[in-house]
């Protein structure tokens, strides 16, 4: 059996058949420091996406495929947010909301997680479209064919978050329950390598060789200041994905195959659950990341960020401050047009 103190990401080994493998350390450290980590995340991460989604919707119109495709990552990380609440309580108390429950919330953070995954490797296909391949892109970029592949790729996602639900269930664990993965070893093994194909290989795979492309047409760009901050960019949506991913799926891997890296003691167990925790709980900030990188970096995402907030926001908290809410609200929407906004996506979102 594996036990699991957190979230349905952590896999553990039980070594009861040998000797006892005490974790009390590792348990009240979890409770103690995982609950307000975990709200942090949530508060930061929720507010962040949910102004990517009321800004796409009320003032950008989802009028182009990066739209569609930003507005589908930000709903990929609400689902994954939304089940963090329920984590740290169970970190602190353990699973009391029964066996359903997990496995629905089990469900909502891997389809959370896969579904970012999918959605900014759509995003980077997209860019390099839009670069490398203008032409082209004037006919394939259109909202239809966003909302297809979108929903294509929902239906992988939820297919590829299938075995983390069905394997997941509620256990006895001393005087409480908890919420966790119970793979047979087989599955287990092939669980971890598929996420980890998933999760890091393809994604890394699609940016090299897409940012490559971009990079290339780019060099060849006249305007060197666009130039300059699309490169930034790029390069800002690799080293960030890689740095905030990639020791969670180190770890997970050593974990997994415990035994093929001679780490199969309770020292070195205790130590991989640490370095779990840490590595995941670095992960899941990414989703507080990426409106900053997807849409807070783009000038006119900013000012549509603005209009909203003077129209919508602003306008009601202080009625006698037309200020907020006045002509320059207007003039900043006015600048939006079609050309404009296709720009941007080519050169920064």
């Amino acid at each position: 059996m594996e036990h699991q103190t957190s979230s349905p990401m952590y896999d553990y080994i039980d070594y009861s058949a040998s000797e006892p493998c005490q974790k009390l350390d590792l348990k009240q450290i979890a409770a103690q420091l995982l609950p307000p980590l975990y709200s942090l995340v949530f508060i930061f991460g929720f507010v962040g996406n949910m102004l990517v989604v009321l800004t796409l919707i009320n003032c950008k119109k989802l009028k182009s495929m990066t739209d569609i495709y930003l507005l589908n990552l930000a709903i990929s990380d609400l689902l994954f947010l939304l089940t963090l609440p329920f984590w740290a309580y169970h970190a602190a108390n353990g699973w009391v909301f029964g066996n359903s429950a997990c496995k629905l919330f089990t469900g909502l953070y891997h389809t959370g997680y896969f579904g970012g995954i999918f959605f900014i490797i759509l995003l980077t296909i997209d860019r390099y479209l839009a670069i490398v391949h203008a032409v082209f892109a004037l006919k394939a970029r259109t909202v239809t064919f966003g909302v297809v592949t979108s929903g294509v790729s929902w239906v992988v996602v939820v297919l590829v978050s299938l075995p983390g639900i069905i394997f997941t269930r509620t256990q006895q664990e001393e005087s409480h329950h908890i919420c966790g993965p119970a793979f047979p070893v087989k599955w287990k093994n092939l669980h971890t390598i598929m996420r980890n194909i998933l999760s890091l290989v393809l994604p890394l795979l699609v940016m090299v060789i897409c940012y490559s492309g971009i990079l290339k047409t780019l060099l060849r760009c006249r305007n060197e200041k666009k130039k300059h901050k699309a490169v930034r960019l790029i390069f800002t949506i690799m080293i960030v994905y890689f740095l905030f991913w990639a020791p969670y799926n180190i770890v997970l891997d050593l974990t997994t195959f415990q035994e093929f890296f001679g780490l199969d003691n309770c020292d070195s167990s205790n130590r991989l659950d640490q370095a779990m925790q840490v590595t995941e709980t670095l992960g899941m900030t990414h989703c507080c990341i990426n409106p900053i990188i997807y849409a807070f970096v783009g000038e006119k995402f900013r000012r549509y960020i603005s209009v909203f907030f003077r129209k919508h926001i602003a306008k009601h908290l202080c009625k006698q401050c037309p200020v907020f809410y006045g002509e320059t609200a207007d003039r900043v929407s006015s600048t939006y047009t079609p050309s404009t906004g296709e720009q941007e996506v080519s050169a920064g979102l």
